[in-house]
């Protein structure tokens, strides 16, 4: 049997740029996400200029799970292809923002996005991620068949139960 999740590691690098409001003296959001780095949770300045600078702010793990397939795809379908990285307030006055989650899932991402004491971004999904997540993909997507409730009838019981039909692909939703 195949496994039924399947982890990445991935070095997030987040943009600090002065801000341009009295409200804000820096934004900070995340901008990148990088393969192939040694898992840490250091920061690491990788570039500046004037007003920005990158950091390096550590690694986590990508994780795809069997059953969030068809999330996946759509983030593979998005031009480019995207990652949804988010960020969480931390006590550090220098570093205010730390990463705390990457995910293919932008359902996932909306659930920390609505609160909105998280920073949530897409990043486009680097060559290497959008060939590790379409093989995921490939080899644990189910098609799903939708549902549709037809309507009871008129003169049927106010406690009759409603009729679910399956539709048949490219039959009319709605």
């Amino acid at each position: 049997m195949q496994a039924a999740r399947a982890v990445l590691e991935l070095g997030i690098v987040v943009e600090r740029r002065r801000g341009t409001t009295r409200w804000a003296d820096w934004l900070w959001r995340p901008v990148e996400v990088v393969v192939g780095l040694p898992q840490t949770s250091e920061w690491r300045l990788l570039v500046e200029g004037e007003g920005w600078t990158r950091w390096l702010a550590g690694t986590l793990a990508l994780e795809l799970h069997r059953k969030e397939t068809a999330d996946y795809r759509l983030a593979l379908s998005a031009e480019p292809p995207q990652l949804y990285v988010v960020l969480r307030a931390s006590a550090d006055d220098e570093r205010p923002w730390q990463p705390f989650l990457v995910t293919a899932s932008p359902f996932e991402a909306q659930i920390y996005a609505e609160p909105g004491d998280a920073i949530v971004e897409a990043v486009p999904m680097p060559e290497p991620v959008i060939a590790f997540v379409q093989d995921f993909v490939d080899r644990h997507h189910v098609d799903e068949p939708f549902y549709k409730r037809r309507r009871k009838a008129a003169d049927a019981p106010p406690d009759a139960a409603s009729e679910f039909v399956a539709l048949a692909p490219g039959e009319q939703k709605w």
